[in-house]
């Protein structure tokens, strides 16, 4: 009984500033200004704010923006990812390289980097966004730990039926670890969405604001106006909520199986 109250609990405190935003969203403008946060009335209007002015320079055109961006570095990085684990376990040793990566503070790399996408020419574009994200040691660690219960019986059988590389990753492996995929592919998604400080860092432009740094120039101009920022926040929260409730099963047995191996 204790145990499963004290879950309770903590499920409520972590849940509770994601309900509070959820219920602010639709709370009427008005009673927002007059102090009445606890009325029974609910509106749209935040939601009408989030549309105002042009669609690419408001909050719909950043998120659009934002889902495309993130799901390019996703896929660009589960490419990588399978072809590097692949890599490392074939032999090549590269595993303790990405350890290290691992253990290493992106924040760190943030003034190296910066230099190196000066130098190429490529700062206030999208390639700023999206080739530093090309490679994850995460996900090359994640993938990898899947190859490993990959039996090598079933692989020398292939190669001994003539199959190259290719046909053993996209006609074996690549069914066989479509639950870590799909695990990698919605982590990354989710780590390169909630990216605040580096897009700012790197693309100034406009026209490159990602949802996450139009929310805080919106929380900055308008510290606060409740209603808006906590419509934007619950929009800009759903796309990964989406992806998380549609493929929960695959991201929980993929952690359940690293956990027992």
């Amino acid at each position: 009984m204790i145990r499963h109250l004290f879950v309770f609990t903590a499920a409520f405190l972590v849940g509770l500033p994601f309900l509070w935003m959820a219920y602010a969203a639709f709370i009427p403008p008005e009673q927002v200004f007059a102090g009445e946060f606890f009325g029974l009335r609910f509106s749209l209007a935040n939601f009408g704010v989030l549309s105002e002015g042009e669609f690419w320079e408001g909050f719909w055109g950043r998120l659009l923006f934002s889902v495309l961006l993130s799901g390019g570095a996703t896929l660009l990085q589960l490419f990588t990812g399978f072809l590097a684990a692949y890599a490392i376990r074939e032999g090549a040793r590269l595993l303790p390289f990405f350890l290290v990566m691992l253990a290493i503070p992106a924040e760190l790399l943030l003034v190296p980097l910066y230099g190196l996408l000066q130098r190429l020419g490529i700062l206030d574009t999208v390639w700023a966004l999206v080739l530093p994200f090309a490679a994850s040691p995460f996900i090359v660690y994640l993938l990898y730990q899947g190859m490993r219960t990959v039996p090598v019986e079933l692989l020398e059988a292939a190669r001994l039926d003539g199959a190259g590389h290719r046909v053993i990753l996209t006609r074996i492996l690549l069914p066989l670890l479509r639950p870590q995929l799909i695990a990698a592919g919605v982590l990354s998604f989710a780590a390169h969405w909630n990216l605040v400080l580096y897009p700012r860092i790197v693309a100034g432009d406009e026209r490159l604001k990602t949802v996450q740094t139009w929310i805080t120039d919106l929380q900055r101009q308008n510290p606060a106006d409740w209603g808006p920022l906590s419509a934007a926040a619950l929009a800009a929260t759903l796309p990964l909520i989406i992806i998380y409730l549609i493929y929960e099963r695959r991201i929980v047995e993929t952690f359940e199986e690293g956990l027992k191996g």
